[in-house]
C-alpha cells in the first residue's frame, strides 16, 4: 500500500484506535519506524482511553503526526469536549502548531450514534459521561466545535 501510495502522491495515515495493534504509542512508533511514510493521525481521547499519558505519547509520536483528531476523555474513558477531559489537548494543539502543524479534525463522540455503534467490537460500548449530556447530534457537535475555539 505504501509503495502505491507513493506513486500516486497519496499519503497515508494511522490513527491511534483502542481495540487494534496501534492503540499504544509504543506501537504506533513500531509501525511508524517500519513505515516512515505513513504518517499519523493522534487522538489523545483513544490514548486516554488505553490509560496513555497523552503528553509521553505526543513526545515519542510528534515528529509523525500529520493532522489531530480533536476529542477528550477522562479516566474512566467518557468523552467529553476538547480541553475538558485529561488528554492534554490544548497543549498538544500548541505544540502542533510549534512543529508547523495545522490540520485538525473534530471527532467529537459526544453522543452514541448508528455509525459508531457499528465500529465497536462486540462488548465494547462507548461511554458518555454524565456532565456533558446532549440532546441532540447538532448539540452535541456544536459544543465540540465551541470547546475547540476556546482553547485555539
Amino acid at each position: 500500500m505504501t509503495r502505491f501510495a507513493e506513486k500516486e502522491d497519496v499519503v497515508l495515515l494511522h490513527e491511534n484506535e483502542k481495540g487494534i495493534y496501534g492503540d499504544i504509542p509504543e506501537r504506533c512508533l513500531e509501525i511508524h519506524k517500519a513505515l516512515p511514510e505513513m504518517k499519523a493521525i493522534f487522538d489523545p481521547a483513544n490514548y486516554v482511553q488505553c490509560g496513555v499519558d497523552t503528553l509521553q505519547a505526543w513526545e515519542l509520536l510528534k515528529g509523525y503526526v500529520k493532522y489531530l483528531h480533536i476529542k477528550d476523555a477522562l479516566a474512566d474513558g467518557s468523552v467529553v469536549p476538547a480541553g475538558k477531559g485529561i488528554g492534554n489537548v490544548e497543549f498538544i494543539l500548541g505544540d502542533f502548531k510549534k512543529i508547523g502543524g495545522n490540520s485538525v479534525t473534530v471527532e467529537p463522540h459526544l453522543t452514541v450514534f448508528d455509525g459508531l455503534k457499528a465500529l465497536e467490537k462486540e462488548g465494547d460500548t462507548s461511554v458518555i459521561g454524565e456532565v456533558y449530556k446532549y440532546a441532540t447530534a447538532k448539540e452535541a457537535f456544536s459544543a465540540a466545535v465551541s470547546a475547540l475555539r476556546e482553547l485555539i
